[in-house]
């Protein structure tokens, strides 16, 4: 069975769409870090990663703070406050 020109373009094009999705997806995650965060005497710590040192870290910072913060206002003053304790994984 022999492809038409059309539809072998189209499925190279496909592979190689899917092979840069991969690729890029495998190189994100550049910096990883655990933030413990404490508030209104509760102390949470998560991981995450990052394309960049400040995105891993604030992603950390936001995921903590959604365990122990309750309502818009004590997630803006939880998220705003100074980590508990920061260990970069990989950096």
């Amino acid at each position: 069975m022999k492809l038409k020109k059309p539809v072998l373009v189209g499925l190279l094009i496909v592979a190689a769409i899917l092979g840069i999705i991969v690729y890029s997806s495998m190189n994100l995650a550049s910096y990883r870090v655990e933030v413990c965060m404490s508030f209104n005497g509760l102390t949470n710590c998560r991981t995450a990663s990052g394309s960049t040192e400040d995105f891993a870290l604030r992603s950390a910072r936001s995921n903590a703070c959604a365990a122990i913060a309750s309502g818009v206002t004590d997630t803006i003053g939880c998220e705003g406050a100074t980590p508990a304790k920061v260990t970069w994984l990989k950096r």
